[in-house]
């Protein structure tokens, strides 16, 4: 309950009247509240941010299905098996397992060489 709303205080015990009689709790202190405030008003720059918002939103969505149906359409066009050869040996598999191992592992080097280059790089500090 915030303070600005009626309250009633109790006494401790410890404050109770010297004869014995039990503490009565004090009046309640009555504040008047604020009447009901006036409905905002969405200013026009909300309003566009809000619908930004959304936008993205939407445009993430889309952008993300994208990315499902092509993956799916990946793994069905290369189903069939690939022989791959090794430095010892050699061994088949699925051509998708490749390409996609493939592409994660362009990522994630990716981003290491770019976080290594950004340290490197970086101002000295003061």
């Amino acid at each position: 309950m915030p303070w600005g709303k009626n309250r009633t205080t109790i006494r401790p015990t410890s404050d109770a009247v010297p004869n014995g009689e039990p503490a009565v709790a004090d009046a309640p202190e009555v504040t008047e509240t604020p009447a009901a405030a006036a409905t905002a008003i969405e200013t026009r720059g909300a309003r566009l941010s809000r619908k930004a918002r959304r936008i993205r939103f939407h445009l993430y969505a889309l952008f993300t299905v994208a990315l499902i149906v092509c993956l799916v359409a990946l793994v069905i066009a290369n189903t069939r098996q690939v022989k791959l050869n090794w430095v010892f040996g050699s061994s088949t598999t699925s051509l998708v397992w490749i390409v996609l191992f493939s592409a994660i592992l362009g990522w994630l080097l990716g981003t290491v060489t770019s976080a290594l280059f950004r340290w490197r790089t970086r101002a000295p500090r003061a």
